[in-house]
């Protein structure tokens, strides 16, 4: 009589544990399906604005620095289980990237003397020319890797 209780304990147990288990599971793939969507909702974001970007320079409504500046900036905090290698695939914006980074902007760019800023200015738009049409380039293959209707 006493084994049928134990068994019976035991089998009691054990579908309790099933039970805690399969809710567990379940909260587990809630949880990674929740953070599925907000990653992807994420790099939809971060998408947009990427060819917003990528537009506005190649129409000439943003400086190619600035466009540089933040497109890296952009693919850099994209959420990628295997992160492409950006900077090969967009080699002139990264090269500019890398040659004006350290140029202050906003308020820390007003600390600076006058003369300085001019000078900044000179150099970071002579990057400009030089790089002119590799960043046009990569620009277009940008445009065309994030295009909104690609499936």
């Amino acid at each position: 009589m006493w084994g049928w209780i134990v068994i019976g304990a035991a089998i009691a147990v054990i579908v309790v544990l099933a039970f805690i288990a399969g809710r567990l599971l379940a909260r587990l793939h809630q949880q990674q399906r929740r953070r599925q969507e907000a990653m992807t909702k994420r790099n939809t974001s971060l998408d947009e604005s990427v060819t917003t970007l990528a537009r506005a320079m190649e129409q000439g409504q943003c400086d190619f620095s600035e466009g540089a500046l933040r497109i890296v900036v952009l693919l850099d905090h994209r959420a990628e289980p295997e992160k492409p290698d950006y900077a090969a695939k967009y080699p002139a914006l990264h090269q500019m990237y890398e040659r004006i980074k350290h140029m202050p902007t906003h308020d820390a760019r007003k600390q600076f003397p006058k003369k300085e800023i001019r000078r900044m200015d000179e150099e970071r738009e002579g990057y400009e020319r030089e790089l002119k049409d590799a960043i046009l380039k990569d620009v277009r293959q940008l445009r065309e890797d994030f295009r909104e209707d690609k499936a």
